[in-house]
């Protein structure tokens, strides 16, 4: 197997590892913009897309949200699958032209959403199809200064909003899975803004409503969390499930733990992987194609 992956920050480090555990002997050529850049073991460099070769199996697109849009372009070109980190794009600008040149062109492509397979997640959707939900609450606060230990948080791009940086962009997991879980909702609400003392000029605050036929559900997230929380609280007519996503646990409402599970995130990473590369020589979309997680970004940034 050979993969072309374009960007090598930490997320694109997380999906080479879950590639190389998947498929040791495969060969990770990496697109870089200058020579200065550092050596990452077991992936060759290359700096022109003219040295790139022609049999690839797929390519990553794992570069800053701002540099998507240009680079899922380009890509096309190469007539292979797409694997994109999400979000797919910074903002919804020229997104008629482009998913019409991925539908010309036949190219199949899936937007990395790896919650979807955490075991949560996955048990959510396998039981909550003869619950009558009432409300949902989904949460998500974390500190960004604490997310990649080692580096300045003001210079990354999450920290920018002109690179696509913003907590309701970084965070678009949760309206991802509420969607998937639930359904499509008739309307939706938000409200996004910059309320703590944090040196950034992105969002670091973000609240949905969405409104469903026979409920409502709510979504907020934060950058300044300095204590983690990532959960769904679900109440329905019978009872209420707590869902803990950094745990790994449902719990009910009396304290009854009804479902665990020993996962960590990596190995979404590598569950992802798993179902990308397995449905490299198949004909159907992958779920979350770039149409679909676009229809995502588009709740994102009513």
């Amino acid at each position: 197997m050979k993969v072309l992956i374009i960007g090598l920050g930490s997320i694109a480090q997380k999906h080479i590892n879950a590639l190389k555990k998947l498929q040791p002997d495969c060969e990770i050529l990496a697109l870089r913009s200058g020579k200065s850049r550092c050596e990452i073991e077991g992936v060759k460099n290359v700096y022109q897309w003219d040295q790139v070769p022609h049999n690839l199996d797929f390519v990553m697109i794992c570069n800053p949200t701002s540099e998507h849009y240009k680079t899922i372009k380009k890509s096309l070109e190469v007539g292979v699958p797409l694997f994109i980190e999400k979000p797919p794009l910074m903002n919804l600008e020229g997104v008629t032209e482009l998913l019409s040149q991925t539908e010309q062109k036949n190219i199949r492509t899936y937007t990395a959403f790896n919650f979807r397979f955490h075991p949560v997640i996955q048990w959510l959707s396998n039981n909550l199809s003869e619950k009558r939900v009432l409300e949902v609450q989904a949460y998500c606060g974390s500190f960004l200064p604490n997310w990649r230990p080692g580096r300045d948080y003001r210079k990354v791009y999450s920290a920018k909003r002109e690179l696509g940086g913003g907590v309701h962009l970084d965070l678009i997991h949760e309206l991802d899975y509420i969607t998937w879980l639930f359904g499509e909702p008739f309307q939706l609400n938000s409200f996004r803004s910059k309320v703590s003392d944090l040196q950034i000029n992105s969002i670091d605050t973000a609240h949905y409503w969405l409104q469903y036929e026979n409920y409502n559900i709510s979504v907020l997230l934060n950058y300044y969390r300095r204590d983690a929380r990532r959960y769904m609280e679900i109440v329905m007519e019978d009872e209420t499930w707590m869902a803990d996503l950094l745990a790994s646990q449902v719990i009910k409402a009396n304290g009854q733990v009804i479902f665990s599970d020993s996962c960590n995130l990596t190995d979404t990473y590598y569950e992802q992987m798993k179902y990308f590369v397995a449905g490299l020589n198949k004909q159907e979309n992958y779920m979350n194609h770039l149409g679909e997680s676009i229809r995502t970004l588009s709740y994102c940034l009513q």
